[in-house]
């Protein structure tokens, strides 16, 4: 039974041959650019762009010849790099009608090679945030973070290797000025004077 998944998908045109994204998006009187790449072996076979829910009765709107890597036609262009193997295709002036399910692919003997893509076009004035938009916040957030926590990190070192040493430091010092409790010269001064006057009186009786 593990084999029918197996059988069913090799069966897909194109399968592991010709890939492309799943779907693309432009806005209306704008452009978009598709790009399919395809396995070696593939690199002088006639390419093509066409337009149809259906595989074997979609519409061929543009289509390379062995020596024509590059081809243009109406809103249309398709271009082969052979060397990088990588099928571009671009379509201008974008209308509302040009929404449907596409096919990038590769003539040849018996059943084409294609990639099945859904190109959804905005109305105008709709805003979409690119992929471009979102990489550059999640950049300027990364940096953010990196920024913050690169400022936590420094205030613990400063605080460790710095603060708190000059801290005991300044305590050590107060500590040491003050020094231990004195007693007051008049204190222990005042009990020998004291015994001094009581043996010389002691020395005068007979």
């Amino acid at each position: 039974m593990w084999l029918l998944p197996i059988l069913l998908l090799l069966s897909l045109p194109g399968c592991f041959s010709i890939q492309g994204p799943e779907s693309v998006r432009g806005p209306e009187k704008g452009s978009l650019t598709v790009h399919c790449h395809y396995n070696p072996g593939w690199e002088t076979y006639v390419k093509w762009w066409c337009r149809g829910r259906k595989w074997d009765s979609c519409e061929t709107l543009i289509r390379t010849t062995k020596s024509e890597q590059k081809v243009i036609k109406n809103r249309v262009s398709l271009t082969d790099n052979q060397r990088d193997r990588l099928i571009t295709v671009t379509m201008k002036e974008l209308r509302q009608d040009d929404q449907d399910t596409y096919w990038c692919g590769i003539q040849k003997s018996g059943t084409d090679l294609g990639a099945r893509i859904q190109v959804i076009i905005d109305p105008e004035g709709t805003v979409v945030t690119s992929l471009e938009n979102l990489l550059s916040r999640t950049n300027v957030n990364s940096h953010r973070v990196f920024s913050s926590g690169a400022n936590i990190r420094t205030h613990y070192i400063l605080l460790v290797f710095v603060k708190v040493p000059i801290l005991l430091i300044l305590v050590g010092a107060i500590l040491w000025l003050k020094g231990p409790p004195r007693v007051p010269e008049e204190q222990w001064e005042q009990p020998i004077y004291t015994n001094l006057s009581s043996d010389l009186t002691t020395d005068t009786v007979p």
